[in-house]
Parts: structure tokens; sequence; C-alpha cells
């Protein structure tokens, strides 16, 4: 397990086949709920498709599972990084989520991560407040 903050926790898993490796709906919840992780944690199990590409599946904390998760396919690119998984002056590593790709680069210049990628309506609605 990697640990990584985005402003958020992340524990990141890399796994050799995420659609036989993975359980979310078990290993998920297990896993943000570990003792080690006294407020609990985001989950990304991450599979390495090539030194470019990285493909995901997130347990959000508190929520679930869900179609994306920006600071968490930032987190799993530094993961990735730092594990020796990927290169890091590749330029952008695309991640493929559920609900699409995004595109991570952590530059070496000012050692910020960069995000790119779509953005679509997903909601509209009204509240009452009482």
């Amino acid at each position: 397990i990697s640990a990584v903050s985005m402003g958020t926790p992340h524990a990141i898993i890399f796994v050799d086949d995420l659609e036989a490796d993975v359980v979310l709906d078990s290993d998920g919840p297990a896993l943000e709920t570990a003792d080690i992780f006294p407020a609990k944690t985001n989950v990304e199990f991450v599979q390495v498709m090539s030194p470019t590409h990285l493909k995901m599946k997130v347990w959000e904390r508190g929520a679930g599972p869900t179609l994306a998760c920006g600071t968490g396919a930032c987190a799993l690119t530094v993961a990735a990084i730092r594990a020796g998984k990927i290169p890091r002056d590749q330029g952008p590593c695309r991640v493929t989520l559920p609900g699409g790709d995004l595109f991570i680069e952590w530059k070496e210049e000012d050692n910020k991560v960069y995000m790119t990628g779509p953005a679509t309506f997903a909601f509209d609605g009204s509240a009452r407040h009482f």
C-alpha cells in the first residue's frame, strides 16, 4: 500500500489484474476503515497498463465506488512514479477511470501535479433551506 495525500488521504494498491484481483465492494470498505487510517481514507486500486497508461477503480471515503476521483488519479500517478512503475519525465500519463480518462503530469520543474480531462454537466437541482 502506498499512502499519498493530495489534501485528502489516499491508499493506493497496485494489482496485476484490476478485474480479477479486486472485489471493490468488500476490499474498498475494508481498507477505507482499517485501523491504520483513523480518519478513514480513499482507496484506489491500480493496474499499470503501460508506462504511459494506468487504470484504476476507486472507493471514496464515505461515499463508496464512484465513476471518477481527480485527487485519486493524481495520488496514484505520484505513487506509481515513486514506486518506479512509470517514468516521471514522460509527459502526461493517461489514467482510465470508470467515468473516463484523465491526464496527469507531475512536473519536476515546479513539483506540482497537473490534471486535465473532460468536464460534463451531471446534475441540476434545487434545495429548500429551512
